[in-house]
């Protein structure tokens, strides 16, 4: 039985300024001998998903989302770019889930992934068209991809 995120207490406060901000931040939750989510996803996947997602934004996303979405959400896209922090609950279809959730076969493979990803924004441009927003920026997709994971990792607990 998956968890609401939307009414899970306990959360950390995260913020980050910059993808190096938020680099680190997974290193010190996977350096954490205790690091517990209280979401649904480990800390493996949630790593996993923030780099293949910062990947996506470089090579493109193999998925769209429906075109009512499609349609609507970029109108939306100011309105999250702007906002301070993300809200959780967003639920994927389950065909989805396994490509936005991809396996790592350890917490350094994810971590390892996430700081090539955040490397490869240095020399190249992620402009690739959001399966929802549509066209975004290099800019854009920074900002989105920092909120996305401090709502993400706010989650993830260390001990």
């Amino acid at each position: 039985m998956s968890v609401n995120s939307k009414t899970v207490q306990g959360r950390r406060d995260v913020s980050f300024q910059t993808l190096e901000d938020l680099v680190a931040d997974a290193e010190r939750l996977v350096a954490s001998p205790k690091t517990r989510t209280i979401g649904n996803w480990p800390l493996v996947k949630l790593i996993k998903h923030l780099s293949q997602t910062i990947h996506n934004s470089i090579d493109g996303f193999q998925s769209k989302a429906p075109l009512w979405i499609r349609l609507i959400m970029p109108l939306f896209k100011g309105h999250v770019l702007k906002a301070k922090k993300m809200s959780p609950g967003i639920n994927l279809p389950k065909a989805a889930e396994a490509d936005a959730y991809p396996e790592a076969s350890s917490l350094q493979e994810a971590l390892d992934d996430l700081r090539r990803a955040v490397a490869r924004t240095k020399t190249e441009r992620m402009e690739a068209v959001h399966p929802a927003f549509g066209k975004m920026t290099h800019d854009e997709w920074t900002t989105l991809h920092l909120r996305h994971s401090e709502m993400h990792l706010s989650f993830a607990l260390p001990k």
